[in-house]
């Protein structure tokens, strides 16, 4: 593709349009995290009922089971995807104020319900915005909008996670809370000025067409087993080594200072710079060649741990690791992303992707509860050099459906 046109493409209402709504996508998620778990510390809460409150991140890995609502039926005057999109968004930042009006001291089971709220609109959100993307960009786009929405998505994080603990040194937290709602305003705009995506493909015309028919249509494709291993593989090795490597860091003598700027601050800038690389060589490259090149410095990047625990606490060392770990996470999470929007059915797509990023979260969940353990066993070179060994056969299984020969035009089950 000619440099003019690459900008062309970079530059357009797509691209900003995914870009943003990365920004209102991930903008409610340390909400009902970190910082919220902050204002029960604050507050003296028990840290039995602040581990409990993760309980209500429940509703990002449920939310298949109503996506397939959201795919059946339109909402009056704005559409199908900016209608249900308008409606999550609106409730949204109304269920943040209210998460921001309850006393935790107070009222601590009222702030979970309310946080409930946040999470269940907030993944109602995410359904559609990830439909509406698959929808909006072209099959040859997919890589770079992807990349502008995890890029967005990220930046959404830091502002309510970073931003958030420094207005809350500042104010109370009920106005923090406030003026994180009122950051869902450029998400609602964008959503009222942007077009409703077309459908080619019509929209499901029954319960049945909306529920059961996208998982006959996906499992009746060749290959469809083997994708979803591939979805469970692909990061597993990356998300293993990130869950120990806050103890990996301090177990070697670096500061919680040197932790907060390398590690934290500069590391979100890379992962964000690995984003919006990853997003622009996906143009050149395309999806299935992206998949290979990125995954293998996820998996080379990952070894480099092993390196880091050899030379001990050197600032040098650990800045030089977390800028090649965070790149290559951030190209890879583009890639990953990418792919995932250009094997959905245009026709069933929040239903669809709504499953394939319920499943993207099981390894998270069970693979990284072992690692403790495994790095205590272990020692730390021998658990990194698992967690490297471990990405193998997520890249082995693109042999199957996205061969390099294929010119990562189109996967083998695309549609």
């Amino acid at each position: 593709m000619p440099e003019s046109s690459i900008l062309k493409v970079v530059f357009s209402r797509r691209m900003f349009t995914a870009a943003i709504m990365g920004f209102s996508s991930g903008l409610p998620l340390l909400l009902t995290l970190s910082l919220l778990q902050a204002w029960m510390t604050k507050e003296g809460i028990d840290l039995t009922v602040i581990g409990l409150m993760a309980l209500v991140g429940l509703p990002y890995t449920l939310k298949f089971l109503w996506a397939p609502i959201l795919d059946r039926f339109n909402v009056p005057y704005f559409g199908r995807r900016r209608g249900w999109l308008l409606a999550s968004q609106s409730f949204l930042m109304l269920a943040i104020i209210g998460l921001g009006a309850v006393d935790p001291a107070r009222n601590p089971w009222m702030v979970a319900l309310a946080a409930l709220w946040v999470t269940y609109f907030s993944a109602s959100q995410d359904i559609v915005i990830d439909a509406y993307r698959r929808e909006d960009l072209a099959d040859t786009e997919l890589g770079l909008g992807s990349s502008l929405y995890v890029t967005g998505y990220r930046v959404g994080m830091w502002v309510a996670g970073g931003g958030g603990f420094i207005l809350a040194d500042l104010m109370p937290f009920s106005m923090v809370y406030l003026i994180m709602a009122c950051c869902m305003l450029p998400g609602i705009l964008t959503t009222l000025v942007s077009p409703e995506p077309t459908t080619p493909h019509g929209i499901p015309r029954s319960i049945k067409e909306a529920v059961v028919d996208p998982f006959v249509e996906y499992f009746s494709r060749k290959g469809a087993v083997w994708v979803l291993a591939f979805i469970l593989l692909y990061k597993i090795g990356d998300t293993m080594a990130s869950a120990m490597t806050t103890p990996f860091y301090l177990d070697l003598g670096f500061s919680m200072t040197q932790i907060g700027t390398i590690v934290k601050t500069f590391g979100a800038g890379a992962i964000i710079a690995g984003g919006l690389i990853g997003g622009v060589l996906m143009i050149r490259l395309g999806i299935n060649r992206s998949l290979w090149v990125f995954g293998a410095l996820q998996a080379v990047s990952t070894a480099g741990f092993m390196v880091l625990a050899q030379i001990g606490p050197s600032v040098s060392a650990l800045t030089a690791v977390i800028a090649f770990e965070n790149l290559s996470a951030g190209m890879g999470t583009s890639a990953y992303a990418a792919f995932m929007a250009s094997i959905t059915n245009k026709k069933f797509t929040a239903t669809q992707y709504a499953l394939l990023t319920s499943l993207m979260g099981i390894p998270r969940v069970i693979a990284s509860s072992g690692t403790g353990y495994m790095a205590k066993s272990m020692g730390w070179h021998l658990f990194f050099l698992c967690c490297t060994l471990v990405a193998i056969p997520g890249l082995l299984l693109l042999l199957k459906f996205a061969p390099w020969s294929s010119n990562g035009k189109k996967t083998a089950t695309s549609v």
